[in-house]
Protein backbone atom coordinates (compact mmCIF):
# COMPACT_ATOMS: atom_id res chain seq x y z
CA UNK A 1 0.00 0.00 0.00
CA UNK A 2 1.47 3.13 -0.63
CA UNK A 3 2.14 6.20 1.29
CA UNK A 4 -0.21 8.41 -0.11
CA UNK A 5 -3.01 5.73 0.15
CA UNK A 6 -2.29 5.38 3.83
CA UNK A 7 -2.69 9.19 4.34
CA UNK A 8 -5.74 10.06 2.92
CA UNK A 9 -6.97 7.06 4.94
CA UNK A 10 -5.73 8.48 8.13
CA UNK A 11 -7.88 11.62 7.80
CA UNK A 12 -10.48 9.90 5.89
CA UNK A 13 -10.77 7.39 9.48
CA UNK A 14 -10.54 10.54 11.87
CA UNK A 15 -12.84 12.47 10.54
CA UNK A 16 -15.64 10.04 10.27
CA UNK A 17 -15.11 9.19 13.51
CA UNK A 18 -15.21 12.80 14.59
CA UNK A 19 -17.81 13.87 12.17
CA UNK A 20 -20.22 10.70 13.28
CA UNK A 21 -19.63 11.87 17.28
CA UNK A 22 -20.57 15.95 16.47
CA UNK A 23 -23.25 15.23 14.43
CA UNK A 24 -24.97 13.43 17.58
CA UNK A 25 -24.83 16.56 18.97
CA UNK A 26 -25.94 18.69 16.13
CA UNK A 27 -22.30 20.40 15.95
CA UNK A 28 -19.70 20.75 13.39
CA UNK A 29 -16.19 18.47 13.96
CA UNK A 30 -14.01 21.15 12.54
CA UNK A 31 -13.36 22.54 16.43
CA UNK A 32 -12.00 19.30 16.71
CA UNK A 33 -10.40 18.71 13.62
CA UNK A 34 -8.84 22.04 12.77
CA UNK A 35 -6.19 21.78 16.00
CA UNK A 36 -5.88 17.82 15.22
CA UNK A 37 -5.12 18.42 11.29
CA UNK A 38 -2.61 20.92 12.56
CA UNK A 39 -0.53 18.99 14.78
CA UNK A 40 -0.09 16.41 11.99
CA UNK A 41 1.87 18.60 10.28
CA UNK A 42 -0.42 20.62 8.08
CA UNK A 43 -0.66 24.54 7.61
CA UNK A 44 -2.69 26.11 9.73
CA UNK A 45 -4.98 27.92 7.61
CA UNK A 46 -5.09 24.85 5.43
CA UNK A 47 -6.58 23.10 8.18
CA UNK A 48 -9.07 25.80 9.04
CA UNK A 49 -10.31 26.04 5.24
CA UNK A 50 -10.70 22.02 5.58
CA UNK A 51 -12.30 22.14 8.63
CA UNK A 52 -15.28 24.56 7.79
CA UNK A 53 -15.85 22.70 4.29
CA UNK A 54 -15.98 19.42 6.60
CA UNK A 55 -18.38 21.30 8.78
CA UNK A 56 -20.56 22.50 5.54
CA UNK A 57 -20.91 18.60 4.26
CA UNK A 58 -21.68 16.81 7.66
CA UNK A 59 -24.17 19.43 8.38
CA UNK A 60 -25.85 19.94 5.07
CA UNK A 61 -26.26 15.94 5.36
CA UNK A 62 -27.85 16.03 8.35
CA UNK A 63 -29.86 18.83 7.75
CA UNK A 64 -31.66 17.02 4.65
CA UNK A 65 -32.71 14.01 6.69
CA UNK A 66 -33.93 17.08 9.65
CA UNK A 67 -36.32 18.93 6.95
CA UNK A 68 -37.67 15.45 5.92
CA UNK A 69 -38.22 14.32 8.98
CA UNK A 70 -40.25 17.88 9.76
CA UNK A 71 -38.43 18.48 12.76
CA UNK A 72 -36.36 21.49 11.09
CA UNK A 73 -37.41 24.95 12.53
CA UNK A 74 -36.50 27.00 9.83
CA UNK A 75 -37.97 30.57 11.17
CA UNK A 76 -35.80 29.58 14.61
CA UNK A 77 -32.82 29.37 12.53
CA UNK A 78 -33.28 31.88 10.05
CA UNK A 79 -31.68 35.21 12.34
CA UNK A 80 -28.74 32.80 13.11
CA UNK A 81 -28.48 32.63 9.60
CA UNK A 82 -28.56 35.98 8.52
CA UNK A 83 -26.40 37.69 11.31
CA UNK A 84 -23.57 34.80 10.93
CA UNK A 85 -23.74 34.88 7.47
CA UNK A 86 -22.63 38.52 7.50
CA UNK A 87 -19.88 38.06 10.46
CA UNK A 88 -17.89 34.74 9.92
CA UNK A 89 -16.24 36.02 6.60
CA UNK A 90 -15.20 39.19 8.38
CA UNK A 91 -13.76 37.04 11.10
CA UNK A 92 -12.11 35.11 8.40
CA UNK A 93 -10.55 37.82 6.61
CA UNK A 94 -9.84 39.44 10.11
CA UNK A 95 -8.16 36.08 11.35
CA UNK A 96 -5.12 37.64 9.01
CA UNK A 97 -4.60 40.16 11.64
CA UNK A 98 -5.54 39.02 15.29
CA UNK A 99 -3.00 37.10 17.72
CA UNK A 100 -3.82 33.41 16.83
CA UNK A 101 -3.57 32.44 20.76
CA UNK A 102 -5.47 35.46 21.99
CA UNK A 103 -8.68 33.86 20.55
CA UNK A 104 -7.85 30.04 21.08
CA UNK A 105 -7.67 31.30 25.23
CA UNK A 106 -10.84 33.14 24.58
CA UNK A 107 -12.14 29.96 23.33
CA UNK A 108 -10.98 27.69 25.76
CA UNK A 109 -12.42 30.26 28.81
CA UNK A 110 -15.86 30.08 26.85
CA UNK A 111 -15.45 25.89 26.40
CA UNK A 112 -14.81 25.65 30.26
CA UNK A 113 -17.72 27.52 31.66
CA UNK A 114 -20.56 26.09 28.72
CA UNK A 115 -19.23 22.32 29.74
CA UNK A 116 -19.07 23.14 33.61
CA UNK A 117 -22.83 24.55 33.48
CA UNK A 118 -24.66 22.48 30.93
CA UNK A 119 -22.61 19.15 33.22
CA UNK A 120 -23.82 20.20 36.62
CA UNK A 121 -26.83 22.54 36.01
CA UNK A 122 -29.83 20.25 36.04
CA UNK A 123 -32.59 22.54 36.72
CA UNK A 124 -34.76 23.80 33.80
CA UNK A 125 -34.82 27.51 33.14
CA UNK A 126 -37.93 29.25 34.14
CA UNK A 127 -37.28 31.93 31.51
CA UNK A 128 -36.36 31.48 27.82
CA UNK A 129 -35.17 34.68 26.39
CA UNK A 130 -35.98 33.48 22.43
CA UNK A 131 -36.32 36.86 21.85
CA UNK A 132 -35.21 37.74 17.67
CA UNK A 133 -32.73 40.04 19.01
CA UNK A 134 -31.18 37.80 20.77
CA UNK A 135 -30.92 35.27 17.73
CA UNK A 136 -28.85 38.29 16.02
CA UNK A 137 -26.47 38.74 18.74
CA UNK A 138 -25.65 35.26 19.19
CA UNK A 139 -25.01 35.00 15.59
CA UNK A 140 -22.79 37.83 15.12
CA UNK A 141 -20.97 37.51 18.23
CA UNK A 142 -20.29 33.95 16.98
CA UNK A 143 -19.83 34.35 13.30
CA UNK A 144 -17.03 36.50 14.20
CA UNK A 145 -15.17 34.12 16.86
CA UNK A 146 -15.90 30.89 14.63
CA UNK A 147 -14.29 32.91 11.31
CA UNK A 148 -11.23 33.52 12.95
CA UNK A 149 -10.51 30.06 14.71
CA UNK A 150 -11.77 28.69 11.45
CA UNK A 151 -14.53 26.67 12.92
CA UNK A 152 -18.72 26.21 11.91
CA UNK A 153 -19.20 27.83 15.28
CA UNK A 154 -22.20 25.26 16.54
CA UNK A 155 -19.63 24.61 19.13
CA UNK A 156 -20.48 27.42 20.19
CA UNK A 157 -23.76 28.61 19.77
CA UNK A 158 -25.23 25.04 21.03
CA UNK A 159 -24.15 25.58 25.05
CA UNK A 160 -25.41 29.27 24.62
CA UNK A 161 -29.12 28.35 23.47
CA UNK A 162 -29.22 25.64 25.92
CA UNK A 163 -28.32 27.83 28.92
CA UNK A 164 -30.96 30.18 27.73
CA UNK A 165 -33.22 27.73 27.55
CA UNK A 166 -33.79 26.17 24.45
CA UNK A 167 -34.67 22.50 24.13
CA UNK A 168 -31.36 20.61 23.09
CA UNK A 169 -32.91 18.78 20.10
CA UNK A 170 -34.15 21.55 18.50
CA UNK A 171 -31.39 23.77 19.70
CA UNK A 172 -29.21 21.17 17.39
CA UNK A 173 -31.71 20.50 14.60
CA UNK A 174 -31.15 24.19 13.60
CA UNK A 175 -27.85 24.48 14.27
CA UNK A 176 -26.91 21.88 12.25
CA UNK A 177 -28.97 23.55 9.24
CA UNK A 178 -26.93 27.16 10.04
CA UNK A 179 -23.43 25.79 10.17
CA UNK A 180 -23.56 25.59 6.35
CA UNK A 181 -23.85 29.43 5.93
CA UNK A 182 -21.02 30.29 7.80
CA UNK A 183 -18.94 27.98 7.05
CA UNK A 184 -18.79 27.98 3.19
CA UNK A 185 -18.44 31.69 3.19
CA UNK A 186 -15.53 31.94 5.47
CA UNK A 187 -14.27 28.65 3.62
CA UNK A 188 -14.33 30.51 0.11
CA UNK A 189 -12.74 33.31 1.91
CA UNK A 190 -9.89 31.18 2.67
CA UNK A 191 -9.32 29.96 -0.32
CA UNK A 192 -8.28 33.34 -1.86
CA UNK A 193 -5.26 33.01 0.26
CA UNK A 194 -4.23 29.29 0.87
CA UNK A 195 -3.35 26.03 -1.50
CA UNK A 196 -5.64 23.57 -1.03
CA UNK A 197 -4.78 20.33 -1.66
CA UNK A 198 -8.53 19.15 -3.16
CA UNK A 199 -7.51 15.12 -3.22
CA UNK A 200 -7.69 15.48 0.47
CA UNK A 201 -10.60 18.09 0.65
CA UNK A 202 -12.73 15.09 -1.81
CA UNK A 203 -11.26 12.00 0.85
CA UNK A 204 -12.54 14.34 4.25
CA UNK A 205 -15.85 15.54 2.23
CA UNK A 206 -16.72 11.37 1.91
CA UNK A 207 -15.93 10.59 5.55
CA UNK A 208 -17.93 14.27 6.11
CA UNK A 209 -21.15 12.79 4.94
CA UNK A 210 -21.27 9.61 5.82
CA UNK A 211 -20.32 10.83 9.85
CA UNK A 212 -23.03 13.87 9.63
CA UNK A 213 -25.42 11.07 8.66
CA UNK A 214 -24.74 8.39 10.92
CA UNK A 215 -24.46 11.34 14.00
CA UNK A 216 -28.02 12.38 12.85
CA UNK A 217 -29.46 8.58 12.95
CA UNK A 218 -28.27 8.15 16.63
CA UNK A 219 -29.15 11.59 17.62
CA UNK A 220 -32.82 11.27 16.49
CA UNK A 221 -33.74 7.65 17.20
CA UNK A 222 -31.67 6.80 20.34
CA UNK A 223 -30.88 10.11 22.37
CA UNK A 224 -32.84 12.28 24.48
CA UNK A 225 -32.53 16.01 24.75
CA UNK A 226 -30.73 15.44 28.06
CA UNK A 227 -28.69 12.96 26.93
CA UNK A 228 -27.51 15.34 23.98
CA UNK A 229 -26.77 18.32 26.61
CA UNK A 230 -24.22 16.35 28.80
CA UNK A 231 -22.81 14.41 25.39
CA UNK A 232 -22.17 18.03 24.10
CA UNK A 233 -20.52 19.35 27.94
CA UNK A 234 -18.20 16.15 27.35
CA UNK A 235 -17.50 17.00 24.09
CA UNK A 236 -16.71 20.40 25.05
CA UNK A 237 -14.82 19.82 27.83
CA UNK A 238 -12.85 17.21 25.81
CA UNK A 239 -11.49 19.90 23.56
CA UNK A 240 -11.01 22.41 26.20
CA UNK A 241 -8.48 20.05 28.11
CA UNK A 242 -6.54 19.47 24.38
CA UNK A 243 -6.99 23.35 23.67
CA UNK A 244 -4.96 23.90 26.78
CA UNK A 245 -2.87 21.02 26.01
CA UNK A 246 -1.56 22.66 23.36
CA UNK A 247 -1.54 26.11 23.96
CA UNK A 248 1.25 25.13 26.69
CA UNK A 249 3.17 23.15 24.59
CA UNK A 250 3.39 20.23 26.73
Amino acid sequence: MSADIIHYAIYFFLTLVLSTLFAMGGVGSAIALVPLFSMMGMPINLAKAIGLFINSASTITASVMNFFRGVLDIKFALPLIISIMVATPIGAWSSQYVQKEIIEWMLVAFLLISSTLLLFSNKKPKVVYDKVWVLYVIGGSVGIVSGMIGVGGGSLIMPLLILLGFDAKKAAYAISFVIPFSTLGAFFTYLGFVHMDWILLGVVTVAAIIGGYLGDFIMHYRLTPNQIKKLIAVVLLLLALKMVYQLLGA
